[in-house]
């Protein structure tokens, strides 16, 4: 007489976030976070100050633009925080196109030693590294 089969269940192995990417994910949340609140004050500001006929070159359709923009870029920021959060590849790759402008243009300053330009490179680095997390 043969034993009875076990019950194994059957999942896949989900990838493991690195450390890095969670904090670098939520750090970058709350960054998006704050343009957002951000981008929702100036437009606020440019409205009470329009609507209260204070002469201002930020008052009126300049700055409720100007807030909107900040207000957009902070959503696009907030979605690339929770797409780094979810390991996706399309995340990844846009924050290493960033980072590499970032390369780029504090090269073109030529400020190489400086803590941006090196912090920039050491998380290109260790994105480039754990890059096989991401789906």
């Amino acid at each position: 007489m043969s034993a009875p089969a076990q019950y194994q269940p059957s999942y896949e192995a989900r990838p493991s976030r690195p450390l890095g990417v969670a904090i670098l994910s939520v750090l970058v949340g709350i960054y998006g976070f704050l343009l957002i609140l951000g981008g929702a004050l100036v437009i606020a500001g440019a409205a009470a100050l329009s609507y209260f006929g204070v002469p201002s070159g930020f008052a009126g359709l300049g700055g409720v633009t100007f807030g909107a923009i900040i207000l957009i870029v902070g959503l696009i920021i907030l979605a690339l925080a929770v797409g780094l959060w979810h390991l996706r590849m399309w995340a990844l790759v846009l924050t290493l196109l960033f980072l590499i402008f970032e390369l780029v243009s504090y090269g073109l300053v030529g400020a190489f030693v400086t803590f941006g330009f090196i912090f920039a490179l050491i998380l290109f680095v260790y994105l480039l590294a754990v890059h096989r997390h991401f789906r």
